[in-house]
């Protein structure tokens, strides 16, 4: 089959968004495709090694008659450039705003008739759609696109009440690189941290907004750790991480909680891990569970959005209520205290990530879409 150029829009930073268009442009760079990043840096986890993988960066001049630098001007210009000068086969863009518009914008500036998938996260369309000065944004970069996808059953249903699309929207999943996320050989890890030797572990991934209501896992933790001796680790960074060790201060538990920042350590960070509390208000598919339980790491899950699509209650983990602190903890505690019962749940975690979600049957899904998008075989 004839390999593609393929122009991938993406935020660059942390987060489940940027993390798949890398893991998955990648894939597709070891197919042999030509990937092509424009972006404003270069995207977390990027790696130089392969030779079909180019970086394009977005440079914002300042002008004085901008209070604000138009950054989705200069990606559209961008876009266009590269759409030209790389002749580019079509375009992957993840988020409708602004990515979608500013994709729409490029193609009228380099007069192309090129292409457009969107792939919506969930934060597109849980928060701007919602948002009556930007809901016919979100519209227009959805419908100027040749086709859109989103990373759940849930997101794909909620988008199409709010938006009202011309076109369907297509659930495509996400997926974990399997060759990274496994259980892996730890170390001195526990050592370095400082967790004691006979400490249960417990985990929270986040990019620490207010939507992971990180309050409600230090709040269950509180609770875990007076029935059994623990250690809770918060991986991340974000605007919540101030408020929330001012949190664990307040509730005295500075010795029993370590604040890790930014890691890209994940796999074994999760290998020496126990349990993963991930309690969001919104998830369009929480992709954190997922690299969990391709880590043996059962969950406890807020149920909304994906995370159902996920997370089978009492099958590879335990769904809860909202802020429903007390049914967090009595599912942790069942699980800590229940060997059997977690090495259960463990198992099927693994079934769940190789076969649901196994990367090469989702990028295969991609690149299918790829190549009726481009028009190519």
């Amino acid at each position: 089959m004839e390999k593609l150029k393929i122009g991938v829009i993406c935020y660059p930073s942390l987060g489940g968004s940027g993390i798949v268009a890398t893991e998955l442009g990648t894939k597709m760079a070891e197919r042999g495709h030509e990937i092509h990043y424009i972006t404003s840096s270069k995207p977390f986890r990027l790696s130089e090694s392969n030779s079909n993988i180019f970086f394009h960066e977005v440079t914002i001049d300042g002008y004085a008659v901008f209070k604000y630098p138009p950054y989705d001007i200069a990606l559209a210009n961008r876009i266009a450039q590269v759409i030209v000068e790389e002749k580019l086969d079509l375009l992957h863009v993840h988020y409708a705003v602004p990515h979608a518009v500013s994709a729409a914008l490029a193609k009228d500036m380099a007069q192309s008739s090129i292409g457009v998938i969107t792939t919506l996260h969930g934060t597109d369309v849980t928060i701007l759609g919602y948002d009556p000065a930007l809901k016919n944004t979100l519209s227009y970069g959805i419908n100027k696109s040749t086709v859109t996808t989103a990373v759940s059953e849930s997101l794909r249903k909620e988008t199409m009440e709010l938006i009202k699309p011309t076109n369907e929207i297509v659930t495509i999943y996400n997926f974990i690189d399997e060759e990274r996320y496994h259980t892996v050989e730890t170390g001195n890890l526990r050592q370095e941290l400082g967790i004691p030797h006979n400490d249960k572990v417990l985990i929270h991934i986040s990019n620490f907004r207010k939507v992971k209501r990180i309050q409600d896992v230090i709040k269950s933790f509180e609770k875990i750790n007076t029935k059994i001796e623990s250690t809770l680790i918060l991986a991340g960074e974000g605007p919540e991480e101030d408020e929330m060790k001012k949190l664990v201060d307040s509730l005295g538990l500075q010795d029993k909680v370590i604040f890790t920042g930014k890691r890209d350590d994940l796999p074994e960070l999760l290998s020496i891990s126990d349990l993963m509390l991930h309690l969001s208000e919104k998830e369009a598919f929480g992709l954190v569970l997922l690299e969990a339980l391709a880590c043996g790491v059962t969950s406890i899950a807020t149920d909304t959005g994906g995370i159902p699509e996920v997370i089978k209650n009492g099958v590879n983990g335990f769904i809860v209520p909202i802020g429903d602190v007390n049914a967090v903890v009595e599912n942790a505690l069942n699980i800590l205290n229940n060997d059997e019962l977690r090495e259960r749940l463990s198992r099927n975690g693994l079934e769940t990530a190789q076969v649901k979600f196994n990367s090469n049957k989702i990028v295969s899904e991609y690149e299918k879409l790829y190549y009726e998008v481009a028009g190519k075989r």
